[in-house]
Parts: structure tokens; C-alpha cells; sequence
């Protein structure tokens, strides 16, 4: 078996932990109303602005004999660039206030997540990262375009408002491809041994992000 397929295989309770968080299931059905969407949004915001400097950081702790994946981390960086742009648009299209997003401070849950990656790259193993990588491109392809097609016909709102998951859905189908050729790369121990670690605490730091969107009847500013 390659790496690819033992990490799925290794993290794959994890995974299933994540899927199954009611808000997800939620959205899959379109059981959302539009100020559940943007909060969402908010804190994908949140955490996708940090996408670029993590990868960056990432690149340049990485060994000379891991010069190869430096250069994979480059074209990564290039493909993120200003996504976190794509989640402000996406807000206005829903009648929210991107600047209020743009100067709000994450829930808790988020900014936990993103420290903790910053925490792998910094004082752990960098090779790590790839870990969140999975967890967050894997969950897109899953979910993204199929969430993204419910809720715009239960919320009734425009494509536009849409750009950041319906992009993920299909443009993480290829980065997957391009992470599983990566990680089977990986020949050392310690490196397999950090994805996967990274990958399993991902799944549960990114699903206390979902468990914390409002669910049931909450009301939201902007939703009717």
C-alpha cells in the first residue's frame, strides 16, 4: 500500500467524525438558512487567509534533501493566491459586510486550528503541514460543489455567492491528484509519520470549526 492509501486508511475514523457533524449534514440537505452560510464564510475566511504564509513558512524550514517538495509548496502558493478574496466576494453576494468579516477576530475553534498548523511548521516537523493539506482539500472535494448546489436552491441566492466553494469542489480535484503523487514521495518515517499525525488532529480541529456555527433557530443579520 502507498502512503496516500495509508494515510486515508489511518484517518479515516477522523474523517468520518468530521462528516457527520449535523451542520454538515445540514448543508448537504440544504437545511441552512443565509446567515448560517455566512458564518461559515467568516470563518473560512479566517482561516484560508492564512493558507499562503503557512505554506510559505513551510517552504522555507525545509532541508536541503526536501528541496523537491520546497518547489511543490511554490506551486501551491501560486494556485492560493488571494482565495481569501474569493470568500469576501462571496459575502457581499450574500448581503453580508465583508469589511466587518475582513476586521473580525476568529471564533476560538478557528484560530486554535490555525495556530496549531503554525505550531507543526514552526516547532515541530514542516513536512507536517501536508497533513492539514489533506484534511482541508479531501473535505472540499467531498463536500464543496455538492453543499454549494443545495444551499443555492434553498437559500435562493445567486452563483456569485458561491465562487469559493464551487472553485474548491472542482479545483481540489486536481491538487488532490497532485498531493497523492507528492506524498508517496515521502520516504522517511518521521516525515509519513507527521502528515498523518497533523492529518487526524486536523480532522477534529477543523470539525470544532463547523461545531461551532449556530445551528437550528438562530437568527442572523440579513436573513429574512
Amino acid at each position: 500500500m502507498n502512503f496516500f492509501d495509508t494515510l486515508k486508511a489511518q484517518s479515516d475514523l477522523e474523517r468520518q467524525q468530521l462528516f457527520s457533524i449535523p451542520i454538515i449534514q445540514d448543508a448537504l440537505r440544504g437545511q441552512v438558512t443565509k446567515g448560517q452560510y455566512i458564518a461559515f464564510l467568516t470563518q473560512a475566511y479566517h482561516h484560508v487567509r492564512h493558507t499562503v504564509p503557512l505554506l510559505m513558512a513551510c517552504g522555507s524550514r525545509l532541508d536541503a534533501s526536501h528541496e523537491w517538495l520546497r518547489e511543490a509548496m511554490a506551486e501551491y502558493i501560486e494556485e492560493e493566491v488571494g482565495h481569501q478574496e474569493w470568500i469576501l466576494s462571496d459575502i457581499v453576494a450574500c448581503g453580508g459586510d465583508a469589511d466587518a468579516v475582513r476586521h473580525s477576530q476568529p471564533h476560538a475553534s478557528t484560530e486554535l486550528m490555525v495556530a496549531y498548523a503554525y505550531h507543526q511548521v514552526d516547532r515541530r516537523n514542516p513536512v507536517g503541514f501536508l497533513g492539514m493539506v489533506h484534511v482541508l482539500e479531501g473535505t472540499s472535494t467531498a463536500l464543496a460543489t455538492h453543499a454549494a448546489d443545495t444551499m443555492r436552491s434553498a437559500l435562493a441566492l445567486p452563483p456569485e455567492a458561491f465562487s469559493y466553494l464551487n472553485s474548491h469542489g472542482s479545483l481540489d480535484l486536481e491538487h488532490v491528484a497532485f498531493f497523492e503523487a507528492l506524498v508517496n514521495r515521502l520516504e522517511r518515517q518521521d516525515d509519513r509519520d507527521a502528515v498523518l499525525h497533523v492529518a487526524r488532529r486536523m480532522y477534529g480541529l477543523y470539525g470544532d470549526v463547523f461545531r461551532s456555527l449556530p445551528r437550528g433557530a438562530a437568527v442572523f443579520e440579513g436573513d429574512a
